[in-house]
């Protein structure tokens, strides 16, 4: 999961700078130095004028793609001075590898003023040069090299275009699974915070509200119940926040959701609550004078942490709930029986369901969504609502196996 202070790293426009690739520059060099080397031998350079027509006609390369115009012209150039001056030479070869990065690289305007004057040059050389009555095969020969050259620059241009808008996608779609990670890992911390700071103030409240009503041997025993709730809501605060700490070197947590262990008081790491502790959340309902009783089925051990987590968030809120909204003397029963590939989840309670804000399907707020999401995430599916007659009725079947 991506925590919001995530370095990014990977990045798709990356692979266009991979460190072993070779640069462009030396590309072009290697590939003038073969032109060169391939069209120069006995009876194609004859003397000191051919070799500078020679060099003057395929050194430029080198720096083709650096600036593709202003190659293609002193190339150009150079043949006409060799058309003018009846040199014949191999290396007009040359010619073509310029108007090809000219397509693929320049301007369209320019790729077609390159290609008229290749084109051009075609028509002009096939008149010198061709042989009797060849003319009309050797300038329709050399017009296919001009538009082959052309095409190829062209297909170029297309697949680097192409190449682009792929690694764009990507980076957006990147961006996307980013901005979707930070954002719920953000409504997961929520949850946490919501679910442990409400669970532990009703707690106090109920607990603060019995004070005034206790006997005075009692009095200590409520003041006391009330520091360890309070200690226990800080300790499960520090734990939600402590997922924010917990990212390791991609921004996400080691474990899976809410499986994160989070710092306790005095700096010691503590485990995430689970199916475990359901006994001492129990425990400290009852002391706030909600009657509840717990039954576990199955061998909890198999579940995974994260699961557990969900279980012990989903009974801690539908207990809340139970002790905010229901009247006094309700009592709670906790049903969790795990099996393997499923753990469900059922809590009733026989106080009243209709009329005073008990919250279920309409006008559900932020501890019923959470309590929806967190079944979800492991592709369950809550079910809230009154009890036949009175009372209220939480269930969901978690698919431990199946977390998203």
């Amino acid at each position: 999961m991506t925590g919001t202070g995530a370095v990014r790293t990977g990045r798709p426009g990356a692979l266009a700078r991979l460190p072993g690739r070779v640069p462009p520059l030396v590309a072009d060099a290697a590939l003038a130095a073969a032109l060169f080397l391939l069209t120069l031998g006995p009876g194609r350079v004859a003397d000191g004028r051919g070799f500078a027509l020679q060099s003057a006609l395929v050194l430029p390369l080198v720096w083709r793609r650096r600036a593709p115009r202003s190659v293609f012209g002193v190339i150009a150039a150079a043949a006409l001075v060799q058309w003018l001056l009846g040199v014949q030479l191999p290396a007009d070869a040359a010619l073509l590898v310029a108007l090809g990065t000219v397509t693929a690289r320049a301007p369209y305007r320019s790729a077609w003023a390159a290609g008229l004057v290749a084109a051009a040059g075609a028509v002009l050389a096939a008149a010198r040069w061709a042989p009797e009555g060849r003319f009309l095969a050797s300038g329709a020969a050399m017009a296919a090299a001009v538009a082959a050259s052309a095409l190829l620059g062209a297909n170029t241009r297309v697949r680097r275009a192409a190449r682009a808008q792929r690694l764009a996608r990507l980076e957006r779609d990147r961006d996307e699974r980013e901005r979707r990670a930070v954002e719920e890992e953000r409504a997961r911390i929520a949850r946490e915070l919501h679910d442990s700071v409400t669970h532990g103030l009703s707690v106090v409240v109920a607990l603060a509200d019995a004070l005034g009503h206790a006997r005075p041997a009692d009095a200590c025993a409520v003041t006391a119940r009330i520091a360890e709730t309070g200690r226990q809501a800080l300790g499960d605060m520090r734990r939600a926040l402590g997922l924010l700490q917990d990212a390791g070197p991609d921004g996400g947590t080691d474990a899976g959701p809410g499986a994160g262990s989070g710092a306790g008081s005095g700096g010691e790491r503590r485990s995430p609550p689970g199916i475990g502790q359901l006994g001492a959340l129990c425990a400290r309902m009852e002391a706030a004078g909600l009657v509840t009783r717990l039954r576990v089925d199955g061998e909890a051990a198999g579940v995974p942490a994260a699961a557990q987590l969900t279980v012990h968030r989903l009974v801690q809120e539908s207990l809340t709930n139970v002790l905010r909204h229901a009247p006094q003397g309700t009592r709670a029963e906790v049903r969790v029986s795990c099996a393997p590939g499923a753990v469900t989840v059922e809590v009733t309670d026989d106080g009243r369901a209709a009329g005073t804000g008990r919250p279920g399907s309409a006008g559900a707020g932020l501890g019923l969504t959470g309590m929806r999401e967190r079944a979800a995430a492991f592709g369950g599916v809550l079910e809230a609502g009154p009890r036949p007659g009175d009372g209220w009725r939480v269930f969901v079947r978690l698919d431990p196996g199946g977390a998203s």
